[in-house]
């Protein structure tokens, strides 16, 4: 089988239309020609592919968050954390709770996201011995910091419904715009609009 390519090869040779110089200008065309191929498939097989070392840093800088720590807490400020922490660790940066420190509005197993801000409320006590907190009674309510009274004073708004408000912001985390407030079950547009004018994020 070789010899028979071997000679249609010569023959195919010998038949060519061409002077004996012009085939030999033919043959060593030819050969430069494989030996160029053959070079650049030899570099190309062995050039190692390295990951730039930029992207790794890139990855491991996004996978820090920033947040806000204010209120009762030893050190308020804003802290750098890991991606996936939790309430409590944002804390424990700020330098943990002050005596008297008041929680109990505050889900400490959440996981934190990037920008937002983590209040924690100084509790008072009564002439009667008896913890409360402090409502406040001027300026706008503050959706990410109010509690269950603050949100009773709203108009249209009973303890069920504030109740509600606190409960889904402790599970979901901060409200972004006010109108988040209206993805809270019994919350519907016409309620939303009897105070937004108060509400502030």
């Amino acid at each position: 089988m070789e010899n028979q390519y071997l000679e249609k090869a010569q023959n195919w040779w010998s038949d060519l239309h061409y002077s004996s110089t012009q085939k030999r200008a033919l043959a060593v065309v030819a050969l430069l020609v494989l030996l160029i191929s053959g070079l650049f498939v030899a570099l190309g097989t062995s050039q190692e592919v390295v990951a730039a070392p930029v992207a790794l840093e890139l990855q491991a800088i996004t996978q820090e968050i920033m947040v806000d720590v204010a209120g009762a807490v030893i050190t308020p400020g804003v802290y750098s954390l890991p991606l996936n922490s939790r309430v409590f660790e944002a804390i424990k940066s700020a330098g943990g709770l002050k005596k008297g420190a008041d929680t109990s509005d505050i889900n400490q197993a959440r996981i934190l996201r990037d920008g937002e801000q983590i209040y924690v409320y100084a509790a008072t006590t009564s002439s009667g011995g008896v913890v409360k907190r402090a409502v406040r009674k001027n300026g706008p309510v503050m959706i990410n910091r109010a509690t269950i009274r603050e949100f009773e004073a709203l108009d249209g708004i009973g303890p069920v419904l504030a109740n509600r408000i606190v409960s889904y912001r402790k599970i979901n985390g901060p409200f972004t715009v006010i109108e988040d407030l209206m993805k809270v079950s019994g919350i519907g547009a016409g309620t939303f609009a009897k105070f937004k004018e108060k509400l502030r994020v």
